[in-house]
Order: C-alpha cells, then sequence, then structure tokens
C-alpha cells in the first residue's frame, strides 16, 4: 500500500510581514495535486497544523477546500487528516461524517478514529489521532494527572493499540498492519524556529518508544523532513519554510510503501518553492549593485564594518522580501558625546564636528578634511547672517 505523506501545511501563515497565500496557492494548490496524480497513492496522510491558527482567515479557508476538492474529488484519493496544535479540532472537523463517505476522514479524536483500506495483501488500519495536551487526554482519563506530554501519551498509546486489536479480532485477519498519524514532538528530533512550542522546557517530548506496534507513524509538528526509530517513524516536514532559520532546507513529501509484512520503504519527493527563502551575505555595495532584483524571501548580512544609513531600505529596492537584516559583526554603538547646555555651546563648530568623528569611526578627524569642513562651516554662518 502507498500513502503520501505531508504535513504542517500552516494555511493562513505569513512570513517576515509578507503574505504566504500565492506561495501555498501554487505549493499545495497546483504542485501537490500534481504530485497526488503522478503517484497515485492509496491515501495521503495529512498530519496536522492544517492551519496557521484556531480561526484562520477566510482565504486559507477557501484554498483548503479547493485542494480537497482536487485530490478527493477529482483524483478519487482519500485523505486522512488530523488537526494539529495550531488547529481548532471542531472548526477542521466540521461535517466529518459526510465528508467520510466521499473520502475525507477527519481524525478530530485524540482518542483516535480508525480508517480501513485494502491492497491485495489484505486490510491496513490507519489510526488517526489529532493532538490534544495532557490537559485534554487527562479529562479523557476520567481525571487522571498527567505530569507532562510523555505521561499523557504513555496512558494514549494503549488505547490506541486496543482500538486496532479490537477491529482485528472482529473484522480481520491478526497479520493486520497498522499506521498512526500523529502530531507530536518526539524525543530525538530536531526543531526550526517556526514551530510553535507545545510547552516550555522539554516537557512536549514523547519517548519513540511509545509508538511500538505500528509499521510507520506518519508525524507532524517538526518542520524539517527527518526519521527516527530507524525509518519507521518520519516527519515529512513542512512544505514550505516558514522561518529564516529553514533558508536553504530541501522541503518535501513522502512516498511511503508498505508491504504485506509491514515493512516499510520511504522516498522523499522534493517540492520547489515558487519562491525560496535564501540567505545573502556581503557588503552593502556589493548587494546594493546586484543587477537584478531578487523575487526570493531573502535573510540579509551585512558585512561592513560601519553602519549603512537607511540600509534596509535601500536594499529593498533590489531584494523587495527581506525577512531579516543584521550586520555580521555588530557595529560599535555611537558614543555619546558628553557634552551638555552651556558646555556645547561652548565648542565651536569644528571641535563638535571632530567629536562626532571620532565617536562614529573611532578615528581622530583627518587633517586633511579640516580645510574643507572650514569652508562648510564658513558658508553656512554666512547663509544664517
Amino acid at each position: 500500500m502507498r500513502f503520501l505523506h505531508t504535513a504542517d501545511w500552516h494555511l493562513g501563515r505569513t512570513l517576515g510581514g509578507f503574505s504566504l497565500r500565492e506561495e501555498q496557492a501554487h505549493m499545495l494548490g497546483v504542485e501537490f495535486p500534481r504530485l497526488v496524480r503522478e503517484t497515485r497513492p492509496d491515501a495521503v496522510l495529512l498530519a496536522g497544523d492544517v492551519f496557521d491558527r484556531a480561526v484562520p482567515p477566510a482565504e486559507a479557508v477557501e484554498l483548503l477546500d479547493d485542494i480537497l476538492h482536487r485530490v478527493v474529488v477529482d483524483l478519487g484519493v482519500p485523505v486522512v487528516m488530523i488537526p494539529g496544535n495550531h488547529d481548532d479540532p471542531r472548526r477542521l472537523a466540521f461535517g466529518a461524517r459526510m465528508l467520510a463517505a466521499a473520502g475525507l476522514h477527519i481524525g478530530d479524536s485524540p482518542l483516535g478514529r480508525v480508517i480501513r483500506l485494502a491492497d491485495a495483501h489484505g486490510e491496513v488500519a490507519i489510526v488517526a489521532a489529532g493532538y490534544a495536551s495532557p490537559l485534554a487526554l487527562a479529562q479523557q482519563a476520567a481525571g487522571a494527572d498527567f505530569a507532562d506530554h510523555d505521561a499523557a501519551f504513555a496512558w494514549l498509546a494503549p488505547q490506541l493499540q486496543t482500538l486496532c486489536t479490537t477491529l482485528c479480532t472482529t473484522l480481520c485477519t491478526p497479520t493486520r498492519r497498522r499506521v498512526l498519524v500523529a502530531h507530536a514532538f518526539v524525543a530525538g528530533g530536531t526543531e526550526s524556529e517556526s514551530e510553535r512550542q507545545i510547552s516550555v522546557g522539554g516537557t512536549g517530548q514523547i519517548a519513540a518508544h511509545r509508538f511500538a506496534g505500528f509499521d510507520y507513524v506518519a508525524l507532524g509538528h517538526l518542520h524539517r523532513p527527518q526519521a527516527l526509530a530507524g525509518g519507521r517513524i518520519r516527519y515529512s516536514g513542512s512544505p514550505l519554510a516558514y522561518s529564516s532559520s529553514e533558508a536553504g532546507q530541501q522541503k518535501e513529501v513522502l512516498l511511503v510503501e508498505l508491504d504485506a509484512a509491514g515493512a516499510v520503504t520511504t522516498e522523499a519527493i522534493p517540492l520547489r518553492p515558487l519562491r525560496a527563502v535564501r540567505e545573502l551575505r556581503g557588503t552593502f555595495a556589493a548587494l546594493h549593485q546586484a543587477a537584478e532584483a531578487v523575487e526570493d524571501f531573502v535573510v540579509v548580512t551585512l558585512t561592513d564594518a560601519l553602519p549603512i544609513a537607511d540600509a534596509q531600505r535601500q536594499l529593498a529596492e533590489r531584494y523587495p522580501r527581506i525577512i531579516g537584516f543584521d550586520y555580521a559583526e555588530k557595529p560599535r554603538p555611537a558614543r555619546a558625546v558628553a557634552v551638555a547646555g552651556q558646555a556645547a555651546r561652548a565648542l565651536q563648530p569644528m571641535a563638535l564636528f571632530a567629536e562626532f568623528h571620532a565617536a562614529q569611526r573611532g578615528t581622530p578627524l583627518p587633517e586633511a578634511a579640516r580645510p574643507v569642513l572650514t569652508a562648510a562651516i564658513a558658508a553656512a554662518e554666512q547663509a544664517e547672517a
């Protein structure tokens, strides 16, 4: 059986103040259905954080509706979708019972919903378990008190296994294959800057051995594609870069094959965004003299020793989507001229400029500059007279 594993779409997200609607519409509304058509999976697994916030903007809802229609209705490929920690399960699951008949299966409950698919080797149980905090799971566990996510999942995991076992006993052979779709931070995974923390101090992490008993675990939450437990547990990562820390990171979806015995092979299918996230480093002059405008999202690091006045605004003429700006070495802050009141007025203009030059450049005013300044000061004083 073949699955296309994806996650963390974050529809409605912005990057550095720029809307990503065009990028998401291209990647998910055009490229993703094309991949589904070419790979012909038995199902698409969408492992949470479908939207970027609990109450998504209308255009994000419209885009999701369009994507799902293309995949489920036009291509006839079922979708198994769960809410992540960014989603509101009640909103995401609207109409779920009716939509299941059409092939859109929404696992809004943390206790899991089982979707049964069959191939030439028999049935596969796909357990779709929506994200839940320890507090939400404690309410399901008759008032239990879970110290952290791992403790909560230690209670939840047997419930998910029992769900499969019950179905195996009544509906299928004991060799039933099992796939879990979940949204969690598994210990050993690598974070990016764009994930919203599930909790503080590492208490949001879940031990990998909690997922024992499943042939494949399709996870969402971490935006960097990565594998754990020998490849049996995988993050597909986000389809687009959602922070400057993901500059240059290759995004992908996973084509997963499950054989008759439940052994898994995966193929990473690279994604090509409409606009990439890039890092640019160099002097202001070099970057400002670029031959043409760069439409990608860019993180600019200037190597100039001294700050350039209005540098970011000037560079935006060449790079209209600057999402990060900094200097390689922090410019020395200007030393305040320690003169005020009557003392300041007592200083001659040449002395004031010499103080300013020393504060900004860290060197005395060059002698060659004094005649030029003298002429400029004289002209200014004459104009005022």
